[in-house]
């Protein structure tokens, strides 16, 4: 059932990685898809995994989910990245109201889920966020020059230089730094 397209393994991995991250970005879990979709939560463990090449038919329900066509999954599935971004070419984006500035350091891809940022908060300046763009999403941060006060979902971090904090968001966070020190830090996003 699983073999009508070629047994490609290199299309088949960036295929599978690709469903795993329309999946994961919509904040579902295998069992949600299966659901909405109507294909078994098996079967997509296995396209998921790259165990099995997928069908027509099983690729046509996964596009009405997603609202995608199929040449569009196939197109993002075929896209290749830029291994390197000069520093030069990186994008950044400045809040002057707020004292923060975001250099997005990753190659931009749509095929790669994890990102990378770079980012200055000013002295005495705090960042609010009421909700993750995507449930559960994981952050590392590492606190490169400075002191920092992270506040996830209720919970309070207290971040010098050289620190890391990893967790999951789903609800609010707060970024604070100390009258006197401002904070430069990265922070991957997966």
């Amino acid at each position: 059932m699983e073999h009508s397209i070629p047994n490609d393994t290199d299309i088949d991995n960036r295929l599978a990685e690709r469903l795993r991250g329309l999946r994961i970005a919509r904040g579902w879990s295998l069992d949600d898809l299966a659901a909405r979709s109507g294909i078994s939560r098996a079967t997509l463990s296995r396209l998921e995994n790259a165990a099995v090449s997928a069908t027509a038919a099983v690729l046509g329900k996964l596009c009405a989910v997603h609202g995608l066509t199929l040449s569009r999954l196939m197109h993002l599935v075929e896209q290749d990245f830029v291994p390197l971004v000069k520093r030069s070419d990186q994008t950044e984006w400045s809040d002057t109201e707020a004292g923060f500035t975001r250099r997005i350091v990753s190659p931009p891809s749509d095929s790669l889920s994890g990102e990378a940022l770079h980012c200055h908060l000013e002295p005495g300046r705090r960042i609010a966020y009421d909700a993750s763009p995507r449930p559960r999403m994981e952050h590392h941060l590492v606190l490169l020059n400075g002191r920092m006060t992270i506040t996830i979902e209720g919970s309070e971090h207290q971040l010098e230089a050289g620190d890391c904090l990893r967790y999951r968001l789903d609800g609010a966070s707060a970024f604070d730094t100390p009258a006197d020190t401002a904070a430069e830090y990265l922070l991957f996003i997966v």
